[in-house]
C-alpha cells in the first residue's frame, strides 16, 4: 500500500474514532421529536411542513415559502423502483432530469440536472451542508457534459427523511454552484424504530438483474441524544444493445467481404455472422457493485447540540467497451511488428483471430464524508458552527484487452491494465449566525450572517507502462505524464440575509455575499425575494438574484484520450498548450442573473396549485467545444475522409487537430491513425444562454369512504437558448445544439396514490417531450455522391419521439411488520427509436457494406436505438419489494 493510500485510511479511521468517541461521549437529557414526515401529514396539514431551504428564518412551512420549493417525503422515495435517489427525483419532479447511461467512465458516476442547465449548476447538501463533488469527470460530449457534481447515487434512500428541492437561484444563499436551484436530502433523526428492504428486479428482456439489501437503524443515545444508521448495499448486471456490430455483419444479416488478403478469416465472418456472434456484446449500461454506510447523530446538552453525520462508501463498475474485429490485433511474426488488418487468425492475439474483442473499463471508487458542528443559543443568537472534510478516489483499470502494438512487436501483452486514478478532496467549515429584533413591523426582523471557508484538491495520476506503451490498451489508454497533475485552490466567503413582514402578508428577504476564490478572484452577489398573501387562498411571489460559478478542478483539468475501435477523441485540457494552439483560453467564471415570479393558490380545502415562472441568464457559460473532426472513417476496407476546407485562422481542421495531437504529445492507435475517426475537444467559455420557462405543482388529497386517494401532478417547460457565440466555428452547431435541445422543451407528470387498509396502489405517468441531436452520417456517402445531409450538409436530425412512460406500484402489509410490493417502471416497455437509414440506402445496396453505416448516426450496430433519450434503452423493469420494520 502506498504511502497515499495509507494516509487517506488513516484519516478515515481517526474520523470514525472521532465520531464513536463522541457517540459513547454523550450522555444525559431529553430527546426532542422531529417534525412529521410529509407522508404522515394529515391532508389538512398539507404544506405545514417545517422546511429549512431557501430562507434563514425558523419554523417556515412549505405552504409559506417565498421561493418555489418541493419537498419529496421518504415514502415516495420508497415507491420508486430502483433503489436510487437520482431515479426517484426524476420521476418525482418535472425539472430534474437524471442521466440515464454514459459511456466509458461517464458511466459509473451518473449525474442529474435541473431546469435544463449543467449538474454543476446545482448544489446540493444534506442537513443543509454542502455536498462535495466527484473525482470522475463526466467527459462524454452531451447534456451532462462537463460535470463533475455530487454523487446523489451515495446516499442510501433509507437514511432520507426528506428532500427539499429549491427550484431557484440561490447563489447569494449558499455559494458557488446555486445557480439552477438546491437539493437539499435531510436525513431521519429517529430514536427508534428499525427497517430492513430486500429489493431485486429485472428488465423485460432478461438483462441488467439487481438486487438490493439496505437497514435503517434507530437508536436513542443517553436521555437526550439519537443516533439513525443505514447500511446499503446494491449490485446490477450489464445490459447490452443491438443485434450485431456492423464491422462484421451487413444489415441483411450476411458476413461482411473480406479483401483477399484476409481471406483467411472469412470462415470466422461468415460463423460469427450466421450465430449472431456479436448481438448483444455491449452498449448498454456497466455491471455494478455499491457498498455504503451512512450515520446521522445528534446530542442535545441543554442549549448547545453537537451534530456529526457522514458516509464510507465503495464502488465497482465494469463497462463494456466497443468490439475489434478478429483482425484487429495481429502481428507479423517474421519482422516482429504489429499487423492491422491481419492475414492469419494464428497470428492473432489469443483467441481474439477467431472471437473478436470486447474490452472493459473497470472503476474501483471510494468516498468517504464526515461533518461535525455545534449548534445552539449564545447571548441570544442562534448560530451553527461545523467542518466537513471529504475524499473521492477512484482507480481506473483496462482489462480484458491487450496492448496492440506491444503485442506486434514482441508477440506478448498483458491483458489488464492500470490507467491511473483519480482524487478530490473538500474541506469546508462553515458559521452561520441568527437572531430576531423587534423593529417595529408585522413580524421580527430576522438578520442572519455568516462565513464559509472551503479548500479543494483534484490530481490525476499516471497509469502504469504498459498502459502508456504507443497506444496502450485497447478501448483506454492510460494517463500521461502529461494528463497528470495536481490542483488546488481555497474559497473564502461571508454573506448577510435580512428577512422580514414589513406589513401582514408581505415578505421580503434581501441577500448578499461575497465571494474570493484563490485562482479566480472575488465576486459580490445578491437576491431579493418577496411575497404577498392577498389571503389564505391566494397569494404571489418573486424573486431576482445574481449568481458566479467558479470552475470546477476538473473542468480545469483534465485531459485524456478517448479511444472507440474505429475513432479516438483528445480531451485537452483548457489551459493546456495544446487547447491553445486549437484556439482556446483558460477558463473563467460563469455569471448569472435569475428572475422568477409566481403564484400559490389553495382554493378549497386540501388542494394546494403552484405555477411560476423563471428567466435564467448565464455569461461567460463553461460548456464542451463538441467534438471538432479532423478526419472521419468511412468503412473496413476504405480510406478515411480528411477535413482539409479552411476552419480556423488559415487551418483546416485535419491540420487543427494534427497540430493539437503533436502538442499533447501523446502516441495514437496506429489503426486509427491511419483508418479512423480523428478528433478533439475541450471544455470553453465564450457563449451567453438563456433559460426561461414555467413549473406546476399541483397536490390534491382525498379521503373517501373505503380508503385516502393522494392526487398530485406537475409540469415542466424549458427552453434554452445560445444568445451568443464568442468561439465562432470551435462551437459549432452540434454543440449548439446540444445546448438547446438534448433535454426534452417539456415534462410532466401525474401521480395517483390509493391506500386502503393494509392495500396501497400507485400510478404514476411522466410525459417527455421530443428530444433531438444532430448526427453525422458516414462521411464516405457524401463524399462520394450520397445523400446530403440538410443541416449545414453534415448533420441529420435524429428525434426520440414524446413518450408516455407509465409505473405501477401495488403493496399489501401482509403483516403489522412485514410489506410486500410488487411493480413496474416502464410498465409498456418503451424504448427510443433505432435511427432510420440515410435517404440513398436501398436494400441490397452494394456500397453500404462492409463496414459502412447506412444510419443517419453512422451508428456501428445493428438495430440499436438512440441513447440520448430521457428514459435510457433498457426498456420495462420490473420488481419485488419487501420491508421488514422491527
Amino acid at each position: 500500500m502506498g504511502a497515499y493510500d495509507m494516509s487517506r485510511y488513516t484519516r478515515i479511521l481517526t474520523a470514525a474514532l472521532f465520531a464513536s468517541s463522541a457517540l459513547s461521549g454523550a450522555a444525559q437529557a431529553q430527546v426532542t421529536t422531529a417534525p412529521a414526515d410529509a407522508e404522515t401529514t394529515p391532508p389538512e396539514a398539507a404544506g405545514t411542513e417545517i422546511i429549512v431551504t431557501g430562507t434563514r428564518t425558523a419554523g417556515q412551512q412549505a405552504a409559506q415559502s417565498a421561493t418555489p420549493i418541493q419537498l419529496i417525503s421518504q415514502d415516495a422515495i420508497t415507491r420508486v423502483a430502483q433503489p436510487n435517489l437520482n431515479q426517484a427525483l426524476t420521476q418525482l419532479v418535472p425539472s430534474f432530469q437524471a442521466q440515464t447511461q454514459g459511456t466509458d467512465m461517464a458511466s459509473f458516476s451518473l449525474s442529474a440536472r435541473l431546469r435544463g442547465l449543467s449538474p454543476n449548476h446545482t448544489l446540493v447538501m444534506v442537513n443543509g451542508k454542502r455536498r462535495h463533488g466527484n473525482s470522475i469527470l463526466q467527459v462524454i460530449n452531451g447534456a451532462f457534459g462537463g460535470s463533475a457534481a455530487p454523487s446523489i447515487d451515495l446516499i442510501p434512500p433509507d437514511i432520507v427523511k426528506r428532500i427539499e428541492v429549491l427550484q431557484d437561484g440561490a447563489a447569494a444563499q449558499y455559494g458557488s454552484d446555486a445557480i439552477a436551484g438546491v437539493i437539499n436530502i435531510i436525513l431521519k433523526s429517529d430514536t427508534e424504530g428499525s427497517t430492513l428492504r430486500l429489493n431485486t428486479g429485472q428488465y423485460y428482456d432478461g438483462e441488467g438483474t439487481t438486487y438490493s439489501a439496505s437497514g435503517n437503524f434507530a437508536t436513542k443515545v443517553g436521555e437526550s441524544g439519537f443516533l439513525d444508521i443505514a447500511l446499503f448495499h446494491r449490485r446490477n448486471a450489464v445490459t447490452t444493445i443491438g443485434d450485431g456490430q456492423l464491422q462484421v455483419v451487413n444489415v441483411d444479416g450476411s458476413a461482411v467481404t473480406l479483401p483477399a488478403a484476409q481471406a483467411a478469416f472469412q470462415p470466422i465472418y461468415n460463423n460469427l455472422a450466421s450465430t449472431r456472434g456479436t448481438a448483444n456484446i455491449n452498449g448498454g449500461q456497466p455491471a455494478s457493485s455499491l457498498t455504503l454506510a451512512f450515520y446521522n447523530f445528534g446530542y442535545d446538552f441543554g442549549g448547545v447540540e453537537f451534530y456529526s453525520f457522514g458516509d464510507v462508501s465503495y464502488r465497482q463498475g465494469d463497462a463494456l467497451q466497443g468490439y475489434r474485429v478478429p483482425t484487429r490485433v495481429c502481428r507479423n511474426p517474421v519482422t516482429n511488428t504489429p499487423l492491422s488488418p491481419g492475414t492469419n487468425p494464428a497470428n492473432c492475439f489469443a483467441n481474439t483471430g477467431q472471437t473478436g474483442l470486447v474490452p472493459h473499463i473497470e472503476v474501483k471508487q471510494d468516498e468517504f464524508s464526515v461533518t461535525n458542528g455545534l449548534r445552539g443559543d449564545l447571548a441570544g443568537w442562534n448560530f451553527d458552527l461545523a467542518a466537513t472534510y471529504a475524499e473521492d478516489a477512484a482507480k481506473v483499470y483496462t482489462t480484458k484487452s491487450v496492448n496492440a502494438s506491444l503485442f506486434g512487436f514482441t508477440g506478448f501483452s498483458p491483458t489488464d491494465f492500470y490507467d491511473g486514478r483519480f482524487d478530490f478532496t473538500q474541506f469546508t467549515t462553515t458559521l452561520d449566525l441568527r437572531k430576531e429584533f423587534e423593529v417595529g413591523f408585522a413580524e421580527p426582523l430576522n438578520v442572519a450572517f455568516g462565513g464559509e471557508y472551503r479548500k479543494e484538491t483534484y490530481r490525476i495520476g499516471e497509469g502504469d507502462a504498459g498502459s502508456l506503451y504507443i497506444e496502450g490498451g485497447q478501448s483506454f489508454p492510460g494517463y500521461s505524464a502529461t494528463d497528470a497533475g495536481r490542483y488546488a485552490r481555497n474559497a473564502k466567503a461571508v454573506y448577510i440575509d435580512l428577512a422580514t413582514k414589513p406589513v401582514a402578508g408581505l415578505t421580503l428577504d434581501l441577500a448578499g455575499r461575497y465571494e474570493h476564490y484563490s485562482d479566480f478572484g472575488d465576486t459580490t452577489i445578491g437576491k431579493i425575494t418577496s411575497r404577498y398573501d392577498f389571503s389564505d387562498a391566494i397569494a404571489v411571489r418573486a424573486t431576482a438574484s445574481t449568481g458566479f460559478r467558479a470552475p470546477s478542478l476538473p473542468e480545469a483539468g483534465y485531459s485524456a484520450t478517448n479511444v472507440g475501435p474505429t475513432s479516438a477523441v483528445l480531451q485537452l485540457a483548457p489551459n493546456s498548450a495544446a487547447a491553445a494552439g486549437a484556439g482556446f483560453s483558460s477558463l473563467r467564471p460563469e455569471k448569472s442573473t435569475n428572475f422568477s415570479m409566481g403564484i400559490v393558490l389553495r382554493p378549497i380545502p386540501r388542494l394546494v396549485i403552484t405555477l411560476d415562472a423563471y428567466y435564467i441568464k448565464i455569461r461567460d457559460r463553461i460548456v464542451s467545444s463538441g467534438t471538432i473532426d479532423g478526419q472521419l472513417f468511412t468503412g473496413n476496407n476504405t480510406a478515411p475522409v480528411r477535413l482539409t476546407n479552411s476552419f480556423i485562422n488559415g487551418l483546416s481542421q485535419f491540420q487543427l487537430v494534427q497540430n493539437a495531437i503533436t502538442a499533447s504529445g501523446k502516441q495514437l492507435d496506429p489503426f486509427v491513425l491511419q483508418s479512423g475517426s480523428l478528433s478533439i475537444q475541450t471544455y470553453t467559455n465564450g457563449i451567453d444562454t438563456r433559460t426561461k420557462g414555467w413549473e406546476l405543482a399541483v397536490r390534491y388529497p382525498i379521503d373517501l369512504s373505503f380508503g385516502k386517494l393522494d392526487l398530485s401532478a406537475g409540469a415542466n417547460y424549458n427552453l434554452t437558448k445560445v444568445t451568443r457565440n464568442g468561439l465562432g466555428a470551435l462551437f459549432g452547431i452540434q454543440a449548439r445544439q446540444i445546448i438547446e435541445r438534448a433535454s426534452p422543451i417539456f415534462k410532466g407528470n401525474v401521480n395517483a396514490l390509493f391506500t386502503s387498509g393494509r392495500f396501497a396502489a400507485n400510478l404514476r405517468a411522466n410525459y417527455y417531450s421530443e428530444t433531438i441531436s444532430y448526427v453525422r452520417p458516414n462521411a464516405g456517402s457524401i463524399t462520394t455522391g450520397g445523400s446530403i445531409p440538410p443541416i449545414n450538409r453534415e448533420f441529420y436530425e435524429a428525434s426520440v419521439k414524446p413518450a408516455v412512460i407509465i409505473d405501477a406500484e401495488l403493496a399489501y402489509d401482509v403483516t403489522d411488520f412485514i410489506n410486500l410490493a410488487v411493480g413496474a417502471n416502464n410498465l409498456f416497455n418503451k424504448i427510443p427509436e433505432i435511427p432510420p437509414f440515410v435517404p440513398d440506402y436501398q436494400p441490397g445496396s452494394t456500397f453500404y457494406r462492409n463496414g459502412r453505416s447506412p444510419y443517419i448516426n453512422n451508428g456501428g450496430t445493428l438495430n440499436a436505438p438512440y441513447t440520448f433519450g430521457p428514459y435510457g434503452t433498457n426498456g420495462g423493469y420490473y420488481y419485488a419489494r419487501a420491508t421488514i420494520k422491527f
